[in-house]
C-alpha cells in the first residue's frame, strides 16, 4: 500500500507567488501609463502638425495651462473672473444643498411608497411622468418662479437628483425579505421599530445605489445649468470659450472629471461597505 505524500506537521504549505511583473494592478497600471502616453504624443504631434481643426491647442500647453489654474486657485478679481477653485466650490454648494434637499425627501417619500402597492400604483406613474423630463427643460420655470440664479441652480440639481434616489429606495423596500417581516410582527415590534430595525436596514443597498446614480447626475447636470445661471463650472466653462481659450476649458473638463471621479469613489467606498447581504 503506497503512502501518501503529505505536508509535515509543524511546517506550513509553500505557496507559490507568480513573479512581481505579473501582478494584475501593476499590468493594469502599466497600461493606462502607455494609452495615456500615447494619447498625449497623439495629441501633441496632432495639434504642431495641423491634424486637427486650427486652434486646437497641444497637450503641453494645455499641460501648463492645468498647472497654472491649479497653482493659482483662489484669485479673485471680479465675479467674471474667479480662480477655477472658488468656481469648483460654487458648483460643489449648489449640488450639496440640492442634492441633501432631493434626498430627504426621496429616502422617506420611498420608503413609504415601497412599503404599500397601492401608493406604489398611485404615484408611480408621476415618477415615470417626470423622471424622462430633461432637468434644463425645468430652467425657464425655475427662473420664472424663483427669480434668483441662485436657487434656480438649486432647484434643478433637486428636481433632477430626486428620481433614482426615490426609485431605488422604493424598489429595495418593496424587496424586503417577508421573512423578516414577519419575524418583526411575531416578536410584536412595532411599526416604526419595524422600519428602522428591519426595512432601512435590509434596503440599504439599494438606497445607497440611489444616492449614488442620483449624485453622478446632480455632478452632470450643474455644469450645464450654470452655463446659463453664472458662476461656477458651467459659467467658467462658457466665459472660456467666448474669449476661444480651448485649453482652459479642457482644463475644466479634466477638474470636472476628477471631481466626479472622486464623488463616485466614495458612493462605491459606501455602496460596498453596506452592501453586507449581497457578498454573503
Amino acid at each position: 500500500m503506497a503512502l501518501s505524500q503529505s505536508t509535515p506537521v509543524g511546517l506550513a504549505p509553500t505557496v507559490k507567488k507568480d513573479p512581481w511583473w505579473q501582478n494584475e494592478n501593476l499590468k493594469a497600471a502599466a497600461l493606462f501609463a502607455l494609452s495615456l502616453g500615447i494619447f498625449l504624443l497623439f495629441w501633441e504631434i496632432g495639434a504642431r502638425a495641423g491634424w486637427f481643426v486650427k486652434g486646437v491647442p497641444t497637450a503641453t500647453e494645455t499641460i501648463g495651462e492645468f498647472w497654472w489654474w491649479v497653482t493659482n486657485p483662489f484669485y479673485n478679481n471680479g465675479p467674471n473672473d474667479l480662480g477655477i477653485g472658488w468656481n469648483l466650490l460654487i458648483s460643489l454648494r449648489r449640488v450639496a444643498i440640492g442634492y441633501i434637499l432631493a434626498s430627504l425627501v426621496a429616502v422617506p417619500v420611498g420608503i413609504l411608497i415601497g412599503m404599500s402597492p397601492v401608493a406604489y400604483k398611485a404615484f408611480n406613474p408621476y415618477v415615470q411622468l417626470l423622471k424622462p423630463v430633461s432637468p434644463l427643460a425645468w430652467l425657464p420655470l425655475g427662473l420664472y418662479l424663483l427669480r434668483d440664479s441662485e436657487k434656480t441652480g438649486i432647484f434643478i440639481i433637486f428636481i433632477s437628483s430626486i428620481w433614482p434616489t426615490l426609485i431605488n429606495t422604493t424598489f429595495g423596500v418593496a424587496n424586503v425579505n417577508q421573512d423578516y417581516l414577519d419575524v418583526a410582527n411575531t416578536l410584536g415590534a412595532s411599526r416604526l421599530r419595524t422600519i428602522w430595525k428591519v426595512i432601512i436596514p435590509a434596503a440599504l443597498p439599494n438606497i445607497v445605489s440611489g444616492l449614488r446614480i442620483s449624485m453622478g447626475i446632480a455632478w452632470l447636470v450643474i455644469v450645464a445649468a450654470e452655463m446659463l445661471l453664472g458662476t461656477g463650472l458651467g459659467y467658467f466653462i462658457w466665459n472660456e470659450w467666448n474669449n476661444l481659450s480651448i485649453a482652459n476649458i479642457l482644463v475644466a473638463i479634466f477638474i470636472i472629471g476628477l471631481v466626479g471621479l472622486l464623488l463616485d469613489s466614495l458612493f462605491a467606498a459606501l455602496e460596498k461597505f453596506v452592501a453586507f447581504g449581497r457578498n454573503s
